[in-house]
């Protein structure tokens, strides 16, 4: 019998924006400890009064803790007198040293620093790092030389997800303060995030590639029936191709997590976007529609909004570049190895499927599993359907007793704004809070309605792999990389998210319609049913099942 309990003191909220349940052992490894390390950095420097973002898995779903910077390992059910309370705040050493920080923060705004760095070097150097592992022959390996390149993965990986949870407080810092802004001013994030469309062209980036493509094709006069086809149209093709799937097709598409699939494992999938893919024109009257927004604040903070926007839209491409780079490509990366390590574990006639490598915890990770010593063939069986046994469960919402948190009137003013910052943001990833567990209702994307038919599938990979041009894509939720895919879909459903999840972003800078966080969407959409998606509402209407 599946239990729930939470796994540590506090109150922990299900994040289903990201994962979905069932995950393997070693992104449950990566996670636990490359998220509160880089969460727990950023917030000392920003000024954050909480110590960290934890992390934990249970029955195999991601839970999230805000934890306290002070007493988070013994959690109070009821706070202290309020003059305690500030006298605290103020005047215990980790408090005093927070406001300093955010003190210095308002003035410095260390988020342009970093943003200039990033695009100045900064993903270059990344970039370096997965090229170099990625530049490595598997084949040519011999297996103690393999399982050190793997075990190399898992460490690079968790120092890379580590920096890409420190960048995510310097770009998502700047847009929570742009939107606990515009609420002083009376302007809710409905409202406000729409004018930080187009400003990520990373996430537009694959589609202007793929469009040059698409074009030299048409030229050609030609029909490709492969990837090779295309290669065979001239050179210039040929190597535009090569360079895209270079530094896109070991990025992991179709979720967080080692069992999903990388873009050149989909090769049909790169085929059909290139030859069939829609490009759509984004940010048609985006100046008009700011000065509305604008002319909505109050002439004296004016200017504020002008600058916090300012820095929102230049945080934006920070954000959609950071997790294809620091997070989704390092995890493709050490898919493949994992799945070399698999394929001579069935070699060696140890286990069925490659597959059963990803299975593997990180203190197995040595040449013993290549002779099936540990783990056997049936352990590594009974974890992957353990895994998805545990993935069909519905997780509760919540685990643990809700810690009362200070009144933001109590904080320093500094600390109150920070915390402010931290709340928005978080409700508007979607990440946590208590929502329905059904229905076709969630935040619509787009002004116009589209109507096709829904793919969905008991995966994501499978509903991908599955896509015809203009169908409706139904997934849980999807990553930056679904940039690679997204263009032939005429609209998109998620399950999970909210109005900063990476959907609705995609969604936006992309021009297609969406509902993200419409949580009947995987139960209640049948496979190649007719569907409206009407963003306009934020609702998905069935027209006729299949």
């Amino acid at each position: 019998m599946v239990t729930w309990e939470a796994p540590g003191p506090g109150y922990w909220e299900l994040d289903r924006s990201h994962h979905v349940g069932g995950a393997t052992p070693l992104i449950r490894y990566i996670l636990t400890a490359s998220m509160p390390a880089g969460m727990r950095r950023v917030f000392a420097e920003l000024g954050t009064p909480a110590d960290t973002l934890d992390c934990a898995f249970v029955n195999g779903f991601m839970y999230t803790r805000l934890r306290p910077l002070v007493g988070a390992d013994r959690p109070a059910k009821k706070l202290p007198p309020r003059l305690v309370l500030q006298a605290v705040t103020r005047l215990h050493p980790k408090f005093r040293s927070r406001t300093r920080a955010a003190q210095r923060v308002q003035v410095e705004r260390p988020w342009r620093k970093v943003i200039a760095d990033w695009e100045n070097g900064g993903r270059a150097r990344i970039e370096s790092a997965n090229l170099a592992f990625q530049k490595v022959d598997l084949g040519e390996l011999d297996d103690a030389t393999l399982i050190e390149h793997v075990r190399d993965l898992v460490t690079h990986c968790r120092a890379s997800w580590e920096h890409h949870f420190w960048l995510h407080g310097y770009d998502l810092g700047p847009i929570g303060l742009y939107l606990t802004g515009c609420r002083e001013w009376g302007i809710e994030p409905s409202d406000a995030i729409p004018l930080l469309e187009g400003a990520s062209p990373s996430t537009s980036a694959p589609t202007r590639i793929v469009a040059r493509l698409r074009a030299a094709i048409e030229a050609s006069g030609s029909t490709p029936a492969s990837l090779d086809g295309i290669r065979s149209i001239s050179p210039q093709v040929a190597e535009d191709l090569d360079r895209y799937l270079e530094y896109r097709g070991a990025i992991m598409v179709s979720r967080y997590d080692l069992d999903g699939l990388t873009l050149a494992e989909m090769p049909e999938v790169v085929l059909a976007t290139i030859l069939h893919g829609v490009e759509r024109t984004v940010g048609d009257g985006l100046e008009h529609r700011i000065e509305l927004v604008r002319s909505r604040v109050p002439a004296a903070h004016q200017d504020e909004f002008d600058h916090r926007l300012e820095e929102a839209r230049s945080a934006m491409n920070l954000r959609d570049d950071n997790g294809p780079n620091t997070a989704e490509w390092p995890l493709g990366l050490l898919r493949l190895g994992l799945l070399e390590v698999g394929r001579r574990m069935v070699a060696a006639g140890t286990t069925g499927e490659p597959a059963d490598a990803l299975e593997l915890q990180l203190d197995e990770l040595a040449v013993d599993v290549l002779a099936g010593r540990r783990p056997t063939a049936a352990e590594l069986d009974r974890r992957r359907r353990e895994r998805a046994e545990l993935a069909s469960l519905v997780a509760p919402m919540s685990l643990g007793e809700p810690e009362p948190a200070p009144p933001l009137e109590l904080l320093p003013r500094a600390l109150g704004d920070l915390v402010k910052t931290v709340q928005t943001v978080i409700e508007q990833l979607g990440m946590a809070g208590e929502r329905s567990t059904g229905g076709l209702h969630g935040i619509g994307v787009g002004d116009r309605t589209y109507r096709g038919r829904a793919r969905r599938a008991d995966s994501p990979e499978q509903a991908i792999d599955r896509l015809e041009p203009g169908d409706v894509l139904v997934v849980p939720c999807t990553t930056p990389a679904y940039n690679s895919v997204l263009t032939l879909a005429g609209a998109v459903v998620t399950a999970d998210g909210g109005p900063l999840s990476h959907a609705a972003v995609l969604a936006r800078e992309l021009g297609i319609p969406a509902v993200v966080g419409a949580r009947g969407a995987l139960t209640e959409i049948p496979d190649g049913a007719l569907v409206d998606v009407d963003p306009i509402v934020g609702a998905v209407r069935i027209v006729a099942e299949q």
